[in-house]
């Protein structure tokens, strides 16, 4: 008898027992927060009047820190990152030069392994990427990524 009695009291004690959920929902948006913002993400700025070379075995890149892009025209003509239309031309070998060694030591500062990121249009001819790969090296870039694309658009 007396253990029934005892039991019953302790029932009536669990049922007033609830866990607090809003703690925990705060430290989900927190935690949620907290990735969204340490989170990086790979955007490269893609210049339309540039048409990349179709690659079969290309492979995708996962790591966009560090890129140097320039923009190859089929007429011969180099752009920056931005392109014809809000950047700037580089037209002797020391603007691209310049350009390459300023994005270089940005690179630098922020820790990152400086590549050269080529857009060459596919039908520029290699001797202008050439060019490019050389000046590069002069500056210290010795890293080189071709954009293509894995498949005809």
């Amino acid at each position: 008898m007396a253990s029934n009695k005892l039991q019953a009291a302790k029932a009536g004690e669990e049922d007033d027992l609830a866990i607090d959920m809003s703690p925990m929902i705060d430290m989900v948006f927190l935690l949620l927060i907290f990735f969204l913002v340490n989170a990086t993400m790979i955007i490269v700025k893609q210049d339309a009047n540039v048409t990349p070379p179709v690659a079969k075995n290309s492979i995708k890149a996962t790591d966009g820190n560090g890129r140097i892009v320039v923009n190859i025209y089929k007429d011969g003509r180099f752009f920056d990152e931005m392109g014809s239309d809000r950047g700037r031309q580089l037209v002797t070998d020391e603007d691209i030069f310049d350009y390459i060694k300023k994005a270089k030591e940005e690179e630098d500062n922020l820790g990152y392994t400086p590549k050269l990121h080529l857009r060459g249009d596919k039908e520029a001819v290699f001797k202008y990427c050439r060019k490019i790969i050389r000046i590069s090296a002069k500056a210290g870039v010795d890293q080189v990524l071709f954009a293509t694309y894995n498949f005809e658009r």
